[in-house]
C-alpha cells in the first residue's frame, strides 16, 4: 500500500495522548494535538484579565498536558527539538484542521459514548481515505465504528500503544470486520519500520492479547501470595531479572504503573469473560480490595506495595507492605537456593529448567504460576489469536519479558511439563497434545537460519512473518560462525559481510574482544567485502573490562597495561583505517570503549534507543581507546578563523569531563559522538543488524577506499590549557568537583590541547594517541583512581573521592 504519514492528529492529550504525540514527533512527523477547551477561568487567568475565549485559556488543557509530558523522566522525546513538530489546539476551534492529517488517533477518556461523539466530529472534517484509529485498551473496537460511513469503517482500526509509548515496544493492531486488509498490513508495517514497534495483530476480544495474558499472570501471582504465604519482597525477587523479567518485577511494576490500572483491567475481564476457565482468578484478593479502599495505588498516591519514608537521621528508606497485617515494615532480605543456582547462567532460557526442578519457594512459585500460564495461553488460541507467536511477541514487547509464555514452555520442555501441570491441576489444550502426538516437540525451531513457529491450522512449522527483514544472530550463530573465542564470535552474515558479536558479561571489552575484531578485519580484507560490529545482547557494550585494568594497575604491571591500552587504541584505528568498510551497530548502552569503536567507524547504524558516552571520568580515568584523541580531532575540524577556538575546545572537553551520556541516538549526535552523514538510525532494534549489513554493502558497492591517517590536527597547546586549568580550578574552588576530579580534568585537557606546546600546532593522530596512553597509565597509578575502579568492580557503584 503506497501511503505516507506526514501529519498525525492526536485527539486527547492525557498521559497517553501527549506521549503518543511526542513519539510521532520523535520520528519527524508533524503532529496536531487537540483536547477539550477549558470551561472556566483559573484565578491567575482572571487576575491577568483573560477571558474564556482567549487562546491561552481555551488551550490550557492541552498545553498543560504537553508540558507535563515533556517534563517527565524518562523523557518522551529524543531531543527537545522534537517538540517543535507538535502544534496544539482545542476541539471547539481546531477540529477542522484534522482535514490535513493522514492519520487521526483518538485517545480520549475510556467511555464509549464520548468516543462516539468525538468520531461524529471527526467525520465532519476528515478527508476520505484518512486512517482513523482508537487507542482504547478495553472497549470493543467494532462498537466505536457503529453509525459511521462506509469509508470511515473501511479505514478504521484499533491501535493500542503501551505506556510509555517511546519505551514500550508493543503496538496492538485490532481491525474490525469492516477494516480493509491493506490498512491492517500498512499499520503493522508502519508501526514496525517507522515507530520502532513490535506490531501484533489482535482480535477484537476483551483486553486484546497482552493485557489479557499479562493481567492473568499478575492475578495468578496475587492469589498465590495467600496460598504460599509469600511476602512482597519474595514475589519481586522470584519474578525479576533471574526470570528474564524487568528489575521492577511484579509489585514494584504495579506501583509504578498504578494499582488502579491493573484493578480496572482485571474487573473488566471478570465482567466480560464469564466463560473463561480462569474467570474467578480475575476477582481481586482481599488485600488488594483493602489497598483500593485505602487508595494505596502506588507511586501516584505515594504508597502501594512499597512506601518511601525518611528515617530519624534523614535517610530515605523504602518500606514494604506486610500483606497480612496491612502495615508497612522494613524490607527483609530474600534468600533462595534456586536463585543462587541461576546466577552463573547467562542465557535466560537455560535458567528455566533450573527453576522448574528447584526444591524451594522460588521454584514452587515458578511451577505454580507457569504451569497455570501454559494452560491459559494454550486455551486462548484461537480466541485471542490464531498464531501462538503473537502471544509471545505481545508479552515481550508489552510487559518486558525476555521470553514469552510459549518460549518458556519450550525452554522447560513441553513433554516434561505436562505431568507437572496435571499435578498442579492444569491441562494443556488439546492442540498441544495433537502436536506432540505428530512428533512435533517444540513450539519453535530454527531451520537454515530462519526461526519458525508451529502453525496450528496447518499442523506444520511456518516462518515467522517478516523474517527476511531481520537478521537474528541467535538463529544463524550455530551454522554461520567462522571463528570465536571466549569473548566474541565472528559470524558470516552473507553477501560478503562479516559480523563481530560480543558475548561477555555486559558485553565488556577485553583482550579476547580486541582479538576478535582484528581477526575479523583480517578475514574481511582477504575474503569479504565489509564488517559489522553488533550484537543482540541487552546492551551493545558497557565499555572496557575495568576489572582487568584494576588487576594490572594494583600489581603495577605497567608494561602489560601499556600493551593492553596500545592494543585497544590500535584496534580503534584499524576500525577506521582498514581497507574494508566497518559499520558499528550500537544499541542501548554504548559506553566507554563501545562508544570509542563507534567514534572510529566508517558508519554508525544505531538503534533510536542508544545511550552513548565516554564515561571514564567515573572511574578516575580519561578515554584511553582513542576517544580523547578523537574529540581533539573533531574539535580541530570545527575550528574556524573567525571564532574563538577555545570555546569549541571547551564544548568538546566538557562532554568528556562531565561524562555526558546521550538519552537517545539523536542526542548522541548533538553531543558530538556522531557525525553528520556518518550515522543512520534504526527505529526498530530488531532490524539493526540487517540495516547495518545493508549499509556495509552500500559502502562497498560505492567503491570504498581506505582513508588516510590524519596529520593535520590543530591543537592549541598552552593557549588552550589556560582555559582548561582556569575552569577546573574554578569548579574545584566552588566545591563542585573534588581535587582528584580537578587532576583528571587537567590531564584530559593536556591531551586535547596536544600537551604544553608554546603555540597552536598541527600534530598527527599517533602523537595524540601516545599522549592519551601516557596520561591513562599515569592515572592508573593514582590511589584515588584505584579506589574508584574498585568501587565499580566490587559494589557496582561510582565513588566520588
Amino acid at each position: 500500500m503506497n501511503k505516507k504519514i506526514n501529519k498525525v492528529a492526536v485527539l486527547g492529550s492525557g498521559i497517553m495522548g501527549s506521549r503518543i504525540a511526542c513519539h510521532f514527533a520523535n520520528i519527524g512527523v508533524e503532529v496536531l494535538l487537540l483536547d477539550i477547551a477549558a470551561k472556566e477561568l483559573l484565578p491567575e487567568e482572571q487576575a491577568k484579565g483573560l477571558t474564556l475565549d482567549h487562546p491561552l485559556v481555551k488551550n490550557r488543557v492541552v498545553n498543560h498536558a504537553l508540558q507535563n509530558a515533556i517534563k517527565t523522566n524518562p523523557s518522551p522525546v529524543y531531543t527537545k527539538k522534537a517538540i517543535a513538530k507538535i502544534s496544539t489546539g482545542n476541539f471547539d476551534d481546531d477540529m477542522q484542521k484534522i482535514g490535513t492529517a493522514d492519520w487521526i488517533i483518538e485517545v480520549v477518556v475510556e467511555n464509549l459514548e464520548i468516543k462516539k461523539k468525538v468520531f461524529e466530529q471527526v467525520e465532519q472534517f476528515r478527508k476520505a481515505g484518512t486512517l482513523v484509529s482508537s487507542n482504547t485498551s478495553g472497549i470493543p473496537i467494532h462498537l466505536m465504528a457503529e453509525g459511521r460511513t462506509e469509508d470511515f469503517k473501511a479505514n478504521f482500526c484499533g491501535t493500542h500503544f503501551f505506556n510509555p509509548p517511546r519505551y514500550l515496544r508493543l503496538l496492538e493492531v485490532i481491525p474490525t470486520p469492516d477494516t480493509r486488509p491493506e490498512i491492517v498490513d500498512f499499520l503493522l508495517f508502519y508501526g514496525d519500520k517507522f515507530l520502532g514497534k513490535t506490531t501484533v495483530l489482535c482480535k477484537d476480544t476483551p483486553a486484546f492479547i497482552a493485557n489479557r495474558v499479562g493481567v492473568y499472570a499478575i492475578m495468578a501471582l496475587l492469589h498465590l501470595v495467600e496460598k504460599l504465604d509469600l511476602t512482597v519482597e519474595e514475589v519481586d525477587k522470584f519474578t525479576g531479572p533471574a526470570l528474564g523479567r524487568p528489575k521492577s518485577a511484579t509489585f514494584r511494576t504495579s506501583d509504578v504503573v498504578g494499582l488502579d490500572t491493573m484493578i480496572k483491567v482485571s474487573k473488566g475481564l471478570y465482567d466480560n469473560c464469564p466463560d473463561d476457565k480462569a474467570h474467578d482468578l480475575f476477582k481481586l484478593p482481599a488485600y488488594v480490595v483493602k489497598m483500593e479502599e485505602n487508595k494505596w495505588l502506588g507511586d501516584k498516591t505515594q504508597q502501594g506495595f512499597y512506601k518511601k519514608t525518611k528515617t530519624a537521621d534523614g535517610k530515605t528508606e523504602i518500606l514494604a507492605l506486610d500483606l497480612k497485617t496491612m502495615e508497612y515494615r522494613p524490607q527483609e532480605k530474600v534468600k533462595s537456593a534456586t536463585l543462587e543456582l541461576t546466577k552463573p547462567i547467562e542465557n535466560v532460557r537455560d535458567r528455566m529448567k533450573v527453576f522448574a526442578a528447584g526444591k524451594d519457594k522460588a521454584a514452587e512459585v515458578f511451577r505454580s504460576s507457569f504451569f497455570g500460564l501454559f494452560e491459559y495461553v494454550s486455551d486462548r488460541i484461537p480466541e485471542i489469536s490464531d498464531e501462538l507467536f503473537r502471544i509471545d511477541d505481545a508479552m515481550r514487547a508489552g510487559f518486558g519479558w525476555e521470553l514469552g509464555p510459549f518460549e518458556v514452555w519450550d525452554a522447560v520442555g513441553i513433554t516434561d511439563s505436562l505431568e507437572g501441570m496435571k499435578t498442579y491441576g492444569h491441562e494443556a489444550a488439546p492442540w498441544v497434545h495433537e502436536m506432540l502426538a505428530a512428533g512435533n516437540t517444540s513450539f519453535y525451531k530454527v531451520e537454515d537460519g530462519i526461526k519458525k513457529y508451529y502453525d496450528i491450522p496447518s499442523k506444520s512449522y511456518q516462518a515467522l512473518p517478516g523474517a527476511g527483514s531481520f537478521i537474528i544472530l541467535d538463529n544463524i550463530r550455530a551454522a554461520k560462525t567462522v571463528w570465536k573465542n571466549s569473548g566474541a564470535s565472528i559470524i558470516d552474515l552473507g553477501d560478503g559481510i562479516l559480523n563481530v558479536e560480543f558475548h561477555s558479561k555486559m558485553n565488556t571489552i577485553g583482550g579476547d574482544t580486541l582479538q576478535a575484531i582484528n581477526r575479523a578485519i583480517d578475514l574481511a580484507e582477504k575474503e569479504y567485502r565489509g564488517l559489522v560490529i553488533g550484537n543482540d545482547g541487552a546492551n551493545f557494550s558497557a565499555g572496557a573490562n575495568v576489572g582487568m585494568i584494576f588487576m594490572m594497575a594494583v600489581e603495577q604491571d605497567w608494561d602489560e597495561l601499556n600493551m593492553a591500552v596500545r592494543s585497544f587504541q590500535n584496534t580503534s584505528m584499524r576500525i577506521r583505517y582498514s581497507s574494508i568498510p566497518v559499520v558499528v551497530a550500537p544499541h542501548h548502552l554504548a559506553l566507554g570503549g563501545g562508544c570509542e569503536f563507534s567514534l572510529h567507524a566508517d558508519h554508525v547504524q544505531l538503534n533510536a534507543e542508544t545511550y552513548m558516552g565516554l564515561v571514564e571520568f567515573g572511574v578516575g580515568l580519561i578515554p584511553g581507546g582513542g576517544g580523547s584523541k578523537e574529540f581533539a580531532l573533531r574539535a580541530s575540524d570545527e575550528y574556524k578563523e573567525d571564532q574563538i577556538v577555545q570555546n569549541v575546545l571547551k564544548d568538546r572537553f566538557l562532554t568528556v569531563a562531565m561524562a555526558k551520556v546521550s538519552t537517545s541516538a539523536e542526542e548522541a549526535f548533538e553531543l558530538g559522538y556522531l557525525q553528520k552523514d556518518k550515522y543512520s538510525v534504526s527505529m526498530n532494534g530488531s532490524r539493526l543488524i540487517a540495516d547495518a549489513k545493508a549499509k556495509a554493502i552500500e559502502l562497498a558497492d560505492a567503491g570504498y577506499t581506505k582513508p588516510v591517517p590524519r596529520k593535520d590536527i590543530r591543537v592549541l597547546g598552552k593557549q588552550g590549557l589556560g582555559i582548561v586549568y582556569a575552569g577546573a580550578n574554578t569548579m574545584y574552588s566552588g566545591h563542585y568537583i573534588s581535587e582528584h576530579d580537578k587532576k583528571i580534568s587537567e590531564k584530559l585537557g593536556y591531551v586535547m590541547c596536544g600537551g604544553d606546546l608554546s603555540a597552536p600546532t598541527e600534530v598527527t593522530e599517533q602523537y595524540l594517541l601516545d599522549l592519551e596512553r601516557e596520561v591513562f597509565l599515569s592515572l592508573c597509578g593514582e590511589r584515588k583512581t584505584l579506589e574508584r575502579i574498585q568501587s565499580i568492580v566490587t559494589k557496582g557503584k561510582p565513588l566520588r573521592n
